[in-house]
C-alpha cells in the first residue's frame, strides 16, 4: 500500500497547529518532539521523517504534533498535553502509542496520566519529570542566548550539549551555515517552550499512568542528566527502563539499536519480552 503523506494544519479558533502524517500501519503512532519545535515546527518535515522512520511505517500510521502556533505566556506542558488531546479528538485518534523525547516526554507524561483512555503505549525518551540542575543549566543558557538574538551561539551550544563529542567535532563546521537557515522571526515560541521545560512538573500524576512503559535515558546526558530516567522509573508501574551508558542527549539519533529496540517494545504485549 502506498503511503498517504500529510503536512497539514487543524485550527483552533484563533490558533492553529501543525502536523504530519505518514505511514500504512493500522495502528497509530504519535511522536511528540522536544524543544527544538520553539524555532521549527514540523511543518513540511513529513517526507524527511517518513524515510527517518520508515522502519516504523508498515506497522503505523505515523503523527507527529508541533506545539500551537501561539503559545500564551505561563502554558504548562500540561497544557500543552490538553491542546494534544484536542488535536487527538479533531482528528478522530481515539487511542495511540506514545513516543516523546525531551520536551515531548515531558508532555507525553501529562497526556498519558490525565488521559489514559487515548494511550496504549508510552516511550519516554531522554526525559524528566521535574527541573535538575542539568536542564536548569542548559535551557537557562540557551534562554539568554535566544534573548539575545544569538543564534549562531544557540545552535553551537544545542551541538555541544545535545550531541556526542565525536559527532560534535564532525559537524561543528556546519554551524554558520545552520544558524543562517534556522534563525527564526521571533524567538517567543521557543521561550515560552522554554519556560514550560523549566516548569515542568508532573510527579504528582505519573502514578495514574497505566500504559506499558518504557523509559530510555544517556549515561552521558548534558542536556537533562539521567537521573530523571531513574526517577521516571521508580515512579510509573509497569515501566521498562534502558540506559545507554554513553548514551548524549541525542542518542535518539545516534544509537544504532534505538529505533529497533523501540519497536521491539511496542510491538510485543509484554515489556519483558523486549
Amino acid at each position: 500500500m502506498k503511503q498517504k503523506i500529510i503536512n497539514g494544519v487543524l485550527n483552533f479558533d484563533e490558533n492553529s497547529m501543525e502536523y504530519i502524517r505518514f505511514g500504512t500501519g493500522g495502528k497509530i503512532l504519535i511522536l511528540l518532539p522536544g524543544l527544538g519545535d520553539g524555532l521549527h515546527t514540523v511543518k513540511g518535515m513529513a517526507l524527511p521523517m517518513a524515510v527517518l522512520y520508515r522502519a516504523f511505517a508498515k506497522e503505523y500510521t505515523i503523527y507527529s504534533f508541533s506545539r500551537m502556533e501561539r503559545i500564551p505566556q505561563g502554558h504548562s506542558t500540561r497544557d500543552m498535553a490538553g491542546d494534544l488531546k484536542r488535536a487527538m479528538d479533531m482528528l478522530g485518534i481515539e487511542k495511540a502509542d506514545i513516543i516523546g523525547v525531551s520536551m515531548g516526554g515531558m508532555i507525553a507524561q501529562h497526556l498519558a496520566a490525565d488521559y489514559p483512555e487515548a494511550v496504549g503505549k508510552l516511550v519516554l525518551v531522554v526525559t524528566v519529570p521535574r527541573q535538575n540542575p542539568v536542564i536548569s543549566g542548559a535551557v537557562s543558557k540557551w534562554i539568554e542566548m535566544a534573548e539575545r538574538g544569538d543564534h549562531r551561539a544557540l545552535m553551537e551550544s544545542n551541538l555541544e550539549l545535545i550531541y556526542s563529542e565525536k559527532y560534535y567535532r564532525k559537524n561543528r563546521r556546519l554551524i554558520p551555515i545552520i544558524a543562517a537557515i534556522t534563525k527564526p522571526k521571533s524567538y517567543e515560541r521557543f521561550l515560552r517552550q522554554a519556560q514550560a521545560c523549566l516548569t515542568h512538573n508532573s510527579l504528582e500524576s505519573l502514578q495514574n499512568i497505566k500504559a506499558p512503559t518504557l523509559i530510555i535515558g544517556g549515561g552521558k546526558d548534558e542536556t537533562v542528566g539521567s537521573e530523571g530516567s531513574l526517577e521516571l522509573h521508580s515512579m510509573i508501574d509497569n515501566s521498562l527502563l534502558r540506559i545507554y551508558p554513553n548514551g548524549p542527549h541525542g542518542l535518539y539519533e545516534e544509537e544504532d539499536d534505538f529505533q529497533i529496540y523501540v519497536l521491539s517494545f511496542l510491538k510485543y504485549k509484554n515489556n519483558n519480552e523486549v
